[in-house]
């Protein structure tokens, strides 16, 4: 595990100076002190070494997601406190690689739906599932909403998000600020539409 360390480490070290595009596996390799074999023995290529180090970019974000409490009123500022932390993580890698990242984990989800991979199986790709579900839990979400559907959708509000603040498009406005209120909006949105469906069985 220490050398499939060293080479996400070197991969994003380089990637932050030189980009995706300009970064070979014959550069991660000399960086990392490693043969090319065994790059592709951790990394069937490239783009999956850059799908697993955008999960551990998300590590402080996701710990703030364990640590929120998700009850009735509670799960918008919990949204926006999980998305303060990742828009920290964000200002440390360089514009065209956060861009690469969301596209590479959108590519990566496509290849296992595909492959007839379950969803369940990628759960961890989904920031706020466990945030949600607990919400559930908690009272914070109808029993009936399909969290996982809910989740998906708002990865791709993440996501989306994300190209969009690294290409410069919210000005001054901060990611928390545009993303949290969109991904707010489409949580309330499904839990309206449960609670109805409740309602009406």
């Amino acid at each position: 595990m220490e050398k499939r360390r060293a080479l996400l480490q070197a991969a994003i070290a380089l990637w932050r100076t030189n980009g995706f595009a300009g970064t070979t596996v014959a550069d991660i390799c000399k960086a990392a002190g490693v043969s090319k074999a065994l790059f592709y023995f951790y990394f069937p290529t490239k783009e999956d070494a850059l799908a697993e180090a955008g999960v551990l970019s998300t590590g402080d974000a996701r710990r703030v997601a364990r640590a929120r409490r998700a009850g009735p009123g509670e799960l918008p500022e919990a949204i926006g406190a999980v998305l303060a932390a990742l828009e920290r993580s964000m200002r440390h890698s360089p514009p065209d690689l956060l861009i690469e990242a969301t596209l590479e984990g959108h590519r990566a989800e496509h290849r296992a739906l595909r492959e007839g991979r379950p969803d369940e199986h990628h759960a961890s790709r989904y920031l706020f599932l466990e945030l949600l579900r607990r919400a559930q839990r908690d009272g914070g979400l109808p029993p009936g909403l399909d969290v996982l559907h809910v989740a998906r959708g708002v990865q791709a509000l993440l996501e989306a998000g994300t190209r969009h603040w690294a290409a410069g498009e919210y000005g001054d406005r901060g990611f928390a600020e545009v993303v949290g209120r969109d991904i707010a909006a489409f949580v309330a949105g499904h839990a309206r539409i449960a609670s109805g469906d409740a309602q009406e069985s």
